[in-house]
């Protein structure tokens, strides 16, 4: 049954589709208008109004960075059931990079209503009541990352979860900023949130007609100053491993509107579960699999997040998986309990041995360079701009605080 606020928002979208189509210049070539010229720059969206930033690849919302090289690390990642408010109120007192309130696999199918009532007001304790309307995506008094994991786009529970998300708790203005309900006369209004997360993470992930609709879907809560929100892709499944390109390339080069792609996580369970066989202990039979997924992800400049070391209280055993994760090229990895965090935010930092390395390297590279010459030794070791490329990326991640 279609209710009244169902309606309401499909009359915003048309008049909104309406009104964007009359401004937005026809651009084939991803480009970007520049108003200075009135022409188009290669390889961004066009866009006259400023409605949605164009090719703002990060991993953080409202800036123009790369994806997945953003400020803000992602080396733990944090599932915690939304429904669950011990759970949900031990999160803000954990030191962890990223925390993901589960509304998908983390939540029993007769709590899913619970959790996104629950959801506004698990947000509203790590968000700031003083952030402005203009800036709402970047109030979060905490340390860390919040994210949001939303049921699949097939689930057919995702258009609940977004409202949860984005129409919980807001307000519409018409553009003079003045309080008013939706406008009769097909003005357009500028929802704006109490909070919104730092990013999305969607589950099931498999295809480039899956993407589109999840940024069709976001079109609902799009408003003439609202950026890309970033997505975190979870691939868990053969066909998904299969098209991690071409998700890739639509996700990263301004072919969405609503949202962009800033990292690839593998769910290895539901993967393998789909491939037959069982897991090992050393996990060998998801060695293409982590590979294809850290590959592409570092190809298209994604945050590639590692498998779940199931067993939380093998501690060694994740260390272990977490050092051979950073070794292949994970930027971080998935954790389900409070005691795997420091285990593994700890791999996937370099040592002080490392950055010491690191630093000498790039001195002395940089002295053999002002006096001309190129590849040189260094403790034993030929140096030349590959093993340049790994120093500068150790020193980078060694900013991160620990």
């Amino acid at each position: 049954p279609i209710n009244a606020h169902q309606v309401i928002m499909f009359v915003r979208w048309c008049a909104r589709v309406t009104s964007l189509s009359s401004s937005l210049p026809v651009c084939r070539n991803l480009s970007v208008l520049d108003s200075s010229t009135n022409s188009c720059r290669q390889g961004q969206r066009c866009h006259t109004d400023g409605v949605h930033g164009v090719r703002s690849t990060s991993s953080t919302l409202l800036t123009e960075e790369e994806p997945g090289t953003g400020q803000h690390p992602r080396r733990a990642v944090m599932y915690v059931p939304t429904s669950d408010e011990r759970k949900t109120q031990k999160a803000a007192e954990l030191a962890v990079d990223t925390i993901v309130f589960d509304l998908e696999d983390g939540v029993a199918a007769n709590q899913k209503e619970k959790a996104r009532e629950r959801l506004p007001l698990v947000l509203s304790s790590f968000f700031s009541s003083s952030s402005s309307a203009t800036d709402h995506c970047h109030s979060s008094s905490s340390s860390s990352e919040i994210v949001v994991r939303i049921n699949g786009v097939d689930s057919g529970m995702m258009a609940d979860d977004l409202a949860a998300i984005f129409w919980s708790g807001a307000t519409v203005r018409t553009e003079s900023n003045s309080s008013a309900d939706f406008q009769s006369d097909g003005s357009r209004g500028v929802q704006e949130p109490a909070m919104c997360p730092d990013a999305l993470m969607v589950p099931k992930l498999e295809s480039v007609e899956q993407l589109k609709q999840l940024d069709l879907a976001l079109a609902l809560y799009a408003t003439p100053t609202s950026r890309p929100i970033p997505v975190m892709a979870l691939v868990e499944s053969p066909q998904s491993i299969l098209g991690l390109e071409q998700l890739c390339c639509h996700g990263t080069q301004g072919r969405t509107r609503n949202c962009l792609l800033s990292a690839l996580v593998f769910g290895s369970d539901d993967y393998q579960a789909l491939l037959g066989g069982s897991r090992s202990t050393d996990s060998t039979g998801l060695l293409y699999a982590r590979q294809r997924l850290a590959t592409c992800a570092k190809a298209h400049g994604l945050d590639a997040i590692d498998m779940v070391h199931i067993d939380y209280k093998d501690l060694e055993g994740l260390r272990v998986e977490s050092e051979e994760g950073w070794r292949m090229g994970f930027t971080g990895k998935q954790v389900i309990h409070p005691g795997q965090v420091p285990v593994v935010q700890r791999a996937f930092s370099p040592t002080q041995e490392q950055v010491e390395w690191a630093k000498g390297l790039t001195e002395a590279f940089k002295h053999h360079q002002d006096s001309g010459k190129g590849a040189f030794v260094y403790k034993g070791k030929m140096i030349d701009r590959p093993l340049l490329l790994q120093a500068q990326n150790i020193l980078k991640t060694s900013k991160i605080p620990s």
